[in-house]
């Protein structure tokens, strides 16, 4: 005999998923505006990533705060330099900023395919391999060191 379970959906209403798409929209509006305007290498309140100040290696995203900071300012080199994941890591946050703003401004965004299976798998094996490769202490791995 099988025991029975059951399974609860939880819906939000079209409004309250606009008011989160905006809430959404505001953090990230907010934090990239604090990235862009103190520098994540002089100012202690940002984050530090807790992996490096414990182990000293470097997790997939060490540097991306610094990277954000270079390319809002215009400097590709820079920010490639401290994340060379800081294209990808760009295009997914615009990507979602983009679908929030359109959730807020008509109630329907962009395909969530960030959030897809294939892609999480795939993103995942990308993180692996560049955390593993970018800790190699041989000169042409550490180049990725941030």
């Amino acid at each position: 005999m099988q025991a029975e379970q059951r399974v609860t959906a939880y819906s939000i209403s079209p409004t309250g998923e606009r008011l989160a798409a905006v809430a959404g929209f505001a953090a990230i509006t907010v934090s990239s505006g604090a990235v862009a305007y103190f520098d994540p290498s002089t100012t202690y309140f940002l984050p530090v990533c807790p992996l490096y100040a414990l182990t000293g290696f470097a997790c997939p995203g060490c540097g991306v705060t610094r990277g954000f900071h270079a390319l809002f300012h215009g400097d590709i080199l820079t920010a490639l330099d401290f994340n060379a994941l800081i294209p990808i890591w760009a295009l997914i946050v615009g990507y979602i900023f983009v679908s929030l703003a359109l959730v807020a401004a008509r109630g329907k965004g962009l395909p969530m395919w960030p959030t897809r299976p294939w892609f999480l798998w795939a993103f995942m094996v990308v993180l692996l391999v560049f955390s593993v490769v970018r800790n190699i202490p041989i000169w042409p791995f550490t180049i990725l060191f941030p």
